[in-house]
């Protein structure tokens, strides 16, 4: 108990986002250029202020009202962006999308009935990209769990340049909650409802998945 206090009281000290971590890498994911992006869960429009240097349009939509307002006043009004109080299962303004993104958001909402919606969402050869959290329930995950916990020492010192942080970034004061879905079971919902997506357990207690929609996709809950 002892260690793990110590734990947070260095990380509060030296915070960073662990979202925002995967940006490069999600954005490596993606077409040099497309229409319109849906970014799920945006917060304070960090991720959608990148889409928009490759889109034409970009929706951010968040549950959370407090955060919307900051992440409009963060974004310059050059980009084609906007952001709306709103949750991923009824919003549809600018639907078909060719890019989906949804980072550290999925385990707030019902797995299954979202994955099906962004399915429904994404346009013909869209994008679809998660980072998320799931509960670790195998041997491989608890040690990559493990070996996180030095890598988030290193990774909070070395970003934050040695320095004690006087508050936390805007990105990282929205409400959070551990994840409670088994990551095995998520990949079997994952397998069924997205057929050949790309997922990967990574470091710093994050999986990611890539999803492109093939031009003649066909619901398999249809079938």
């Amino acid at each position: 108990m002892a260690l793990l206090d110590a734990l947070a009281r260095f990380n509060d000290a030296h915070p960073w986002s662990h979202n925002a971590h995967f940006h490069p890498w999600l954005m490596r994911q993606l077409p040099r250029r497309y229409d319109r992006a849906l970014d799920v869960g945006c917060g304070s429009g960090d991720l959608a202020r990148l889409l928009a240097t490759r889109a034409r349009q970009v929706h951010g939509i968040d549950v959370d009202e407090r955060i919307i307002d900051p992440a409009r006043e963060l974004t310059g009004p050059d980009l084609p962006v906007t952001f709306s109080v709103a949750d991923a299962l009824s919003y549809d303004e600018g639907a078909p999308y060719d890019v989906i993104t949804c980072v550290a958001v999925l385990h707030h909402l019902p797995v299954t009935e979202t994955l099906t919606r962004f399915r429904q969402q994404l346009a013909p050869g869209g994008t679809l990209v998660i980072v998320g959290l799931t509960r670790e329930d195998t041997r491989v995950q608890t040690l990559l769990g493990l070996a996180s916990v030095p890598l988030n020492l290193v990774t909070g010192w070395v970003k934050n340049r040695g320095r004690t942080a006087s508050q936390r970034p805007v990105a990282m004061t929205a409400p959070t909650r551990p994840a409670d879905i088994p990551y095995t079971e998520f990949v079997r919902e994952v397998r069924r409802v997205l057929p050949g997506a790309r997922l990967r357990r990574r470091f710093f207690w994050r999986y990611t998945l890539v999803w492109k929609k093939v031009r003649r996709d066909v619901d398999p809950g249809r079938l």
